[in-house]
């Protein structure tokens, strides 16, 4: 409506409004497919722990004994064997749990110039091994696994490089100012109880224009604290000066706290394997630990084994790291949750709140029901803006008709 034929009285939009309601409208369009798919394999991703327990269980548990369980050198050399040497293990994961399978993981990166993850990735997989008989339970191979490609699409669209996580980032960063703009245009201009009413419920019982306006204004309303979250925990990792900005605006400093790293003491003759002496000392001074790691022992005879101590059964904020010596097991180093700033503790906490992991399984929820939310504004915002076109249309057609008559 022209303001020409504005009833007397009625004010236009003012240009921020119009402005904000443009924004809005143009970034949600060179968005939408974007913040659809990086939001739907969220939503995959968040129960993948569970859904993949399920079905790898004969590989990722096993009988418990009552013997116990066999030192983490002699299991790992049962894993190498069988991986292969020309495929070195990284990683390994030892479990309190009695019923788990310890995971001995190699990893290999591929041509970097290749335009997507499958190219810059030579191999990545487990072995699981069982604890008390060094039987090997399975091989996995995670280049293919269903979960792990759902990741690489969360993350990068499958594509290698910074390109893809800067599409990503970007995009994400496009949806935060979509959560603002689409809050000032949901703001009621009075709080009526008519306002309340379109404002915070859905109207089922209409046609489905009016259900599909409320899906997107509503379920944006409520869902936006979380949704916001979940932009800016993914927009850590996809730019390195919000990162830093995180930490700082934690941490309130720009220097981090120094933390040593030893050496392994070259010339010490080993009587015994220094990880499985680390191991055991870890399993008796720290028994509240749900699951240990460490690192492979890297070529340099000086270096330290890496080590850490889980206190969460899924999370991995809450740790402390050690590092050992790798010939006699000696420990050199503990860091612990009062050895972090604010600032380290916020960013090693950013995967474990972006997947809800951190909230245990209401978290987990949350974070999906979320994450399908999120997918779903960019359809009904589209929805919306078609139907307003298509109502602009049929108002232009009636006004040339009554012209002619």
């Amino acid at each position: 409506m022209s303001k020409q034929n504005q009833p007397p009285g009625k004010k236009g939009k003012s240009w921020l409004k119009r402005l904000n309601a443009w924004l809005h409208l143009w970034l949600g369009l060179a968005s939408g497919l974007i913040v659809f798919i990086v939001s739907i394999t969220g939503c995959l991703f968040v129960f993948q722990k569970e859904i993949s327990e399920v079905i790898y269980k004969d590989m990722l548990f096993v009988t418990p004994q009552s013997t116990p369980v066999l030192p983490p050198g002699v299991l790992q050399e049962k894993a190498q064997a069988a991986i292969g040497k020309d495929k070195g293990i990284r990683y390994m994961t030892f479990y309190r749990e009695p019923n788990r399978a310890w995971e001995f993981m190699v990893y290999k990166a591929g041509n970097e110039k290749a335009v997507t993850v499958f190219g810059a990735v030579d191999y990545y997989g487990s072995v699981f091994v069982n604890p008390y008989t060094g039987a090997i339970t399975g091989i996995h191979d995670y280049k293919h696994d269903f979960f792990i490609v759902v990741k690489y699409l969360h993350w990068s669209l499958l594509l290698n490089g910074p390109v893809g996580e800067q599409i990503v980032g970007w995009s994400t960063f496009i949806f935060v100012i979509l959560l603002i703009t689409g809050l000032i245009l949901w703001w009621p201009k009075k709080w009526t109880k008519a306002s309340r009413e379109q404002s915070f419920k859905i109207k089922w019982s209409a046609k489905f224009k009016r259900v599909n306006y409320d899906l997107h204004n509503v379920l944006g309303f409520y869902s936006m604290v979380l949704a916001l979250v979940l932009a800016f925990t993914g927009m850590v990792w996809a730019f390195k000066w919000f990162e830093a900005t995180v930490y700082v605006v934690a941490a309130r400093t720009t220097t981090p706290p120094a933390h040593a790293t030893f050496k392994s003491d070259s010339l010490h003759i080993a009587s015994a394997n220094g990880m499985d002496i680390a191991y055991a000392w870890m399993v008796k001074e720290i028994p509240d630990a749900q699951r240990f790691s460490a690192s492979a022992v890297a070529p340099d005879a000086t270096a330290p084994l890496y080590m850490s101590a889980y206190y969460g059964r899924e999370t991995y904020y809450n740790r402390d790291d050690f590092q050992f010596d790798k010939h006699s097991g000696k420990m050199l180093g503990r860091i612990t949750a009062k050895d972090r700033n604010a600032g380290e503790k916020l960013i090693g906490m950013n995967y474990d709140i972006h997947v809800g992991a951190i909230g245990g399984i209401v978290g987990k929820v949350l974070a999906f029901i979320i994450s399908l939310i999120c997918a779903s504004l960019p359809v009904t915002g589209l929805l919306v803006w078609l139907n307003k076109g298509k109502k602009k249309a049929k108002t232009e057609k009636n006004t040339v008709v009554e012209a002619t008559i």
